[in-house]
């Protein structure tokens, strides 16, 4: 079996795969969550590319020739690496793909202003990844960025529905607007984020379009199976899933169960 690999370093690039098992249900996917070093938002480049490296030769390992990094860090800080050096070195016939290219593609056709805003981890904002990528396609659009160091803990700590998560919601949506006053979209550039999209749009102006990233990057990956058919047709399709963590099992099969809505059952690996 060819399943394609999916990697983040926690629990988010589960809203990524649900979008991808609904958009191309015939395939067979490989999770691997690295919860025991989760979080990567606050990690130095050489760090989040090294565990990155490891868990993306851990799937290889496992005979998925294309990986999904469903982590805005790890796309942010490792993945131009592993395709430019990585890759071409050791793994010629494999492919990585990320997350921030193919939001950053859909941009120009969502915002009127021109103006947006990107919510994300420090290490992202860091990384200054959405106001290149976006500059690279359209010069025009003016990219304002802030990081939301709470928003993670508050998902896996089970609070994203709780009053606590009101407070920080709302903070952290009055600083992006006041930073620009003409954003009319903002970027979830995290996949933990989703989970807290009904409080983000209840605190959001009613003008503003919030964008999640799970069904933009399953309209990718379909996209790129079908322009790249040397992959497609290694993939296997029996509409399986199987999941990976390197935390205790227990934790991880309860906490993704909420991400992905159904019951998981997980395998420990140590990377």
């Amino acid at each position: 079996m060819v399943q394609i690999g999916v990697f983040d370093s926690g629990y988010g690039g589960l809203t990524i795969l649900r979008e991808m098992r609904r958009r191309l249900p015939q395939y067979d996917y490989l999770y691997l969550g690295d919860n025991a070093r989760a979080p990567y938002g606050t990690r130095s480049f050489d760090v989040v590319l090294d565990f990155t490296r490891q868990a993306v030769e851990e799937l290889f390992s496992r005979g998925c020739r294309l990986v999904i990094l469903a982590c805005n860090t790890a796309s942010a800080k490792a993945l131009r690496t592993i395709q430019q050096t990585l890759l071409p070195e050791k793994y010629p016939d494999r492919r990585v793909l990320g997350v921030i290219r193919p939001t950053a593609e859909v941009i120009g056709d969502v915002t009127a202003t021109r103006h947006i805003g990107v919510l994300a981890t420090p290490g992202t904002i860091q990384s200054e990844s959405y106001t290149l990528e976006v500059a690279k396609l359209f010069p025009d659009i003016k990219v304002n960025e802030l990081a939301c160091p709470m928003f993670v803990p508050l998902v896996e700590n089970e609070e994203a529905t709780g009053p606590g998560a009101d407070y920080f919601v709302k903070k952290y949506i009055d600083m992006i607007m006041e930073k620009d006053e003409l954003i009319d979209t903002l970027v979830l550039a995290c996949t933990h984020y989703p989970i807290l999209y009904p409080k983000i749009r209840r605190y959001a102006p009613e003008r503003t379009r919030v964008i999640a990233q799970g069904d933009l990057v399953a309209d990718s990956l379909a996209d790129y199976l079908l322009r790249h058919p040397e992959i497609e047709s290694r993939c296997s399709k029996n509409g399986t899933v199987e999941f990976l963590t390197t935390e205790s099992v227990e934790k991880f099969n309860h906490l993704a169960s909420i991400f992905v809505k159904e019951d998981v059952d997980a395998q420990r690996i140590y990377l």
